[in-house]
């Protein structure tokens, strides 16, 4: 075992990971491009994105550059009663790309913060306004997040059953599928003419941690409609379909009817720093305004918009300028569609489905998909040795790489995946 491994066995504790099961970590270090290189000199295709968040591969120099500059003005300040230049160039910016109505930015700093901020804004809202309104619409195969708040909108069961006793009540509908949708929409328009519902939040065309998951716009656009129509508020959590992974900037760009709150995270600064927003309308701001301070957000963290994270955002965007960066996009869409096809015909492959750069396909295990499937253990071992870094969720394998990645590199993964299945038989 290696002094690396030695103090980590010692001393960390990772993230979903059985110790008393698990082996020895990967020891990851260096990284650059779409590549990870291990302390024996073994580099891996980073085919996951490091957890979905790195859009321009690793150590892009545009991004480095800006976290030396912003360091040599200001490294980190107080955010309450202050405001920096970093802050405010990247609240226009983003909001310029949103859709009109999204005006307001609160800065956080990860995924799950950034929706924990959207489920208060939306209890406080009616609140506000002196409404009961506190019941919560949410999607069945749902993950928002690890805080109290996103983890009881979120799936129950399986990560969360523990903490429960401790979520506040929510509705679920079914996830959509061509056999259910008119049914679903039936039902949420019966819930939401009690006139009880505060929000309903949504990982808008893929649910992420649930598989990958996929579902239409037209669909999404019907429930939001819905919401709207019986002034439902609608929290969009495009923590990981922005920046590109469903082929536009942004999942509610393939929709017409738009959100009133969005999260964004994980690609917000191409995975190089950590920093969250929740982005609101006019309409919900408006409501917090008041001569009474209790009637203000009163919530903020130490680092809220780091002048160094939001300089790394800003310098993300600009990269999302160029068209290099979109056509690396609409590249991973061709390969993948390609690649869609061959899987397709693949006996013990099922249900292969694409939005945008993410491509994702079930193993027939013979029973129903799961997390806890042993095939991930399997695939990410095997992976490994083929020099590709997959996580697999359970017997669910899917590919989200980095838009730079180049189309010998995406044969590589593709043939590794193809491997393994000719080994599964």
């Amino acid at each position: 075992m290696s002094r690396l491994s030695e103090v980590d066995k010692k001393h960390v504790w990772h993230p979903f990971t059985q110790h008393l099961t698990a082996g020895e970590p990967l020891e990851i270090v260096k990284a650059e491009g779409v590549y990870l290189y291990d302390s024996n000199g073994q580099k891996y295709i980073d085919a996951n994105s490091s957890w979905w968040v790195n859009t321009h591969g690793h150590g892009h120099p545009h991004i480095g550059k800006a976290i030396s500059d912003q360091f040599n003005a200001i490294d980190h300040i107080v955010f309450a009663g202050v405001t920096h230049p970093k802050a405010a160039e990247l609240a226009e910016r983003i909001t310029k790309l949103l859709p009109e109505s999204l005006e307001k930015v609160f800065f956080s700093d990860n995924g799950s913060t950034a929706v924990e901020i959207a489920l208060k804004m939306t209890f406080q809202y009616w609140h506000n306004k002196g409404e009961k309104k506190q019941r919560f619409l949410a999607m069945h195969g749902s993950y928002h997040g690890d805080t109290f708040g996103a983890m009881s909108v979120g799936q129950r069961g399986y990560f969360n059953e523990p903490f429960e006793p401790f979520f506040f009540d929510v509705d679920y509908i079914d996830f959509p599928t061509a056999s259910n949708e008119e049914q679903i929409l039936k039902r949420v328009k019966e819930l939401f003419q009690t006139g009880e519902f505060a929000g309903m939040i949504v990982e808008p065309l893929v649910q992420g941690a649930a598989g990958m998951q996929m579902y239409s716009p037209a669909f999404l656009d019907r429930l939001t409609k819905l919401a709207h129509a019986q002034d439902v508020i609608v929290i969009f959590d495009e923590v990981m379909t922005g920046f590109g992974r469903t082929g536009k900037m942004f999942a509610m760009d393939h929709c017409q009817e738009k959100p009133d709150l969005t999260a964004l995270s994980k690609g917000l600064t191409a995975g190089v720093m950590a920093l969250g927003l929740t982005v609101a309308s006019d309409k919900i701001y408006e409501a917090f305004l008041g001569e009474e301070t209790t009637k203000a957000l009163l919530h903020g963290h130490s680092f809220t918009a780091n002048p160094l994270a939001c300089a790394v955002a800003c310098a993300n965007l600009d990269l999302f300028e160029q068209e290099q960066t979109w056509e690396g996009v609409r590249n991973l869409e061709k390969w993948n569609a390609l690649f869609a096809d061959q899987l397709g015909r693949i006996k013990t492959v099922k249900n292969v489905r694409q939005q945008g750069t993410i491509l994702a396909f079930d193993i027939d295990t013979g029973g129903d998909s799961t997390y806890f499937s042993d095939i991930k253990t399997q695939a990410y071992a095997f992976f490994l040795e083929q020099g590709v870094l997959l996580r697999p969720l359970g017997n669910t394998l899917f590919v989200n790489a980095p838009y730079c990645i180049t189309e010998t590199e995406n044969m590589q993964v593709q043939k590794a995946i193809l491997d393994f299945l000719a080994k599964l038989g």
